[in-house]
């Protein structure tokens, strides 16, 4: 057997009347806390009448004939006071700097067989760099090479 369908449209109106209803019950209460705060500077006003802690065992005798919930039906439930929404502005982010871009230009590189630089040519000269070369292999008869790297072409701040 095939499951029965769900009417959406019925299930919509239902949660938005049950939220009404405690939207409803909500503003009930607030206007009941404001009540509320009232009759407590009345009471204070009343210096004849003693204060709830203090009365005696007569006035909770006559309570109980009267029913003694008639108060608590004129003043409503108190309410916990809603929090202020504390609007705090976002900080933005922090851009992060794009590095700047370095210029680079290419030498020739004599490395020696542990990958040290012994010297360096302008890319231009590699005829010297070649000739530097041949002249270690054939002093130190060790290995050698040439090859080009990149460094960072510093550029020199004239001061006026």
């Amino acid at each position: 057997m095939g499951r029965r369908v769900l009417n959406r449209k019925e299930m919509r109106n239902d949660f938005d009347a049950a939220e009404r209803r405690t939207k409803d019950e909500e503003e009930v209460e607030e206007e009941g806390e404001e009540g509320d705060e009232d009759e407590e500077e009345e009471e204070g006003d009343d210096a004849g009448e003693p204060a709830d802690g203090e009365a005696g065992a007569d006035d909770d005798d006559d309570d109980d004939d009267d029913g003694g919930d008639d108060d608590d039906e004129d003043a409503p439930k108190k309410k916990k006071k809603k929090a202020k929404a504390v609007v705090v502005k976002a900080k933005p982010k922090a851009r992060t700097r794009t590095p700047k871009v370095v210029r680079m230009r290419i030498v020739w590189g004599v490395f020696n067989n542990s990958n040290q630089m012994v010297a360096s040519y302008d890319y231009a000269k590699k005829d010297e760099a070649e000739a530097h070369v041949a002249k270690l292999i054939a002093d130190k008869r060790s290995t050698h090479f040439v090859q080009p790297v990149k460094e960072p072409i510093v550029e020199e701040k004239k001061e006026k």
